[in-house]
């Protein structure tokens, strides 16, 4: 799970087209439907803390967790809400007590690509939401990772530095694979070379259902990423909410 590390530096200049105003809509318009319009929030995987920041300036008190502690420093140095940031394992997350709500955006959960680490996070998010608390995750689709991602080659260049991605994904096994190679220009004016690998899995919308309800949880529905409509074969990113049911379940590791 371990990743963004050189990439943490420059992590949201080469996200800035990515519509995390219109995300923060979607989740505040998804929370207020389920009656949640202020208390405790926790988003897992929350990066740079960008969208843990829109939530926390739409009046809820939050709580961000992420495995990079590289990406948590940047989010702790832009932090003017006093947001609770915690560097902790999302298959492993521990909370002092439950919260309303737990929100994950930016295809963080295609990062578990086991079924079994997936099925332990939602029992995880299950047992620490209040009774009738919602979950409100994105998943990265196999239309977008078999035909706008596939094996491709992508570039960018800013003055900071730049990135060269490599993208294989395996369609049989369903796993997406991108190498990351980072340039950072340094102040002397020499470039940094950095190198990391970062893995995801693609999920069907069944069997996320099927490890949601095998995690106590039940699946309230799914849209479109873009457009919030039903899902579309050519749907590239989708969101899925589910509701805490009242029953905790205590995860059992499989062999």
């Amino acid at each position: 799970m371990e990743a963004y590390t050189g990439f943490a530096e420059v992590y949201d200049l080469f996200m800035e087209d990515v519509p995390y105003e219109e995300w923060n809509a979607f989740l505040i318009k998804t929370l207020q439907a389920h009656g949640i319009t202020e208390g405790l929030i926790c988003e897992l995987g929350c990066g740079t803390g960008k969208m843990t920041r829109l939530l926390a300036q739409s009046g809820y008190d939050m709580i961000g967790i992420d495995v990079s502690e590289e990406m948590l420093s940047v989010a702790r140095e832009y932090d003017s809400h006093g947001i609770l940031y915690l560097a902790q394992d999302m298959r492993e997350f521990e909370l002092y007590g439950t919260v309303k709500a737990v929100v994950s955006v930016c295809d963080s959960m295609n990062y578990l690509t086991q079924e079994a680490d997936l099925e332990r996070v939602f029992c995880l998010v299950n047992n620490y939401l209040d009774p009738g608390g919602i979950l409100i995750f994105d998943l990265n689709t196999e239309y977008k990772f078999r035909e706008l991602m596939g094996t491709q080659t992508f570039a960018e260049h800013r003055a900071q530095g730049s990135l060269i991605w490599d993208n294989y994904y395996d369609e049989e096994n369903k796993l997406n694979e991108y190498a990351l190679t980072i340039f950072l220009r340094q102040t002397s004016g020499l470039y940094r070379k950095y190198e990391e690998v970062h893995y995801e899995r693609c999920y069907a919308p069944h069997d996320v259902i099927r490890l949601l309800e095998q995690a106590g949880m039940e699946f309230v529905g799914a849209c479109d990423g873009e457009d919030h409509g039903p899902v579309r074969e050519d749907s590239e990113r989708i969101y899925i909410v589910a509701k805490q049911k009242g029953a905790k379940k205590q995860y059992k590791e499989t062999v």
